[in-house]
């Protein structure tokens, strides 16, 4: 049994929600994401400044916190495990982006191949070639994914709509939209890694 004394009232009770979460409760799970979203939110945006990067990183941040759960060790408050998180997922990605400063731009990752620009100074006629079979390989491993994640993906990452834009498109609550576009990454992620192999 873990010593609690030192705990907030509020950090004992996220200890009992992680507990249920290992032990199998998935609605845990939302009770986490539904006290820490916005904080981790807001801390993300306000280090960023870009809504949408914000957002994406928020999920990301959960979406690493929830597959390393059985790794949080109660020695600290949950909140301090889940924020040191978002601290690292925002430096990297403030790393990638001073590397490469068009990355959201310029990366292959979502981008449609018909829309491949053709006229980037930066890319030779194999690279253009390369990064446009990479697009079209990555859109037949998201055709894989359940229709309701892959047409997630495709709002999200392809038509590049909101998350406020996709639940009223698919008249969805906007918690749902986030959960389940946190799924489908969670179920696109090893598929990549195996096309990778």
């Amino acid at each position: 049994m873990v010593e609690r004394s030192n705990f907030s009232a509020k950090a004992i009770k996220d200890l009992e929600i992680v507990e249920q979460a290992l032990s199998g409760n998935d609605k845990a799970y939302g009770q986490l994401l539904d006290r820490y979203q916005d904080s981790i939110y807001f801390l993300l945006l306000k280090k960023i400044g870009n809504e949408n990067d914000a957002e994406d990183l928020t999920m990301e941040t959960f979406a690493k916190a929830f597959n390393n759960l059985a790794q949080y060790t109660p020695n600290y408050a949950f909140s301090t495990w889940i924020f040191r998180i978002a601290i690292n997922n925002c430096i990297d990605f403030i790393r990638k982006i001073k590397v490469r400063p068009h990355a959201i731009d310029t990366a292959v990752d979502f981008h449609d191949p018909d829309n491949v620009n053709f006229t980037s100074p930066n890319l030779g006629p194999e690279d253009l070639i390369i990064k446009q079979q990479k697009a079209t390989e990555l859109k037949n491993i998201i055709k894989t994914l359940k229709p309701r994640y892959a047409t997630l993906i495709e709002l999200r990452y392809y038509q590049e709509l909101t998350y406020e834009e996709i639940a009223q498109k698919l008249q969805l609550p906007i918690g749902t939209v986030k959960a389940q576009l946190f799924r489908a990454r969670e179920l696109l992620a090893p598929l990549l890694v195996n096309k990778n192999k």
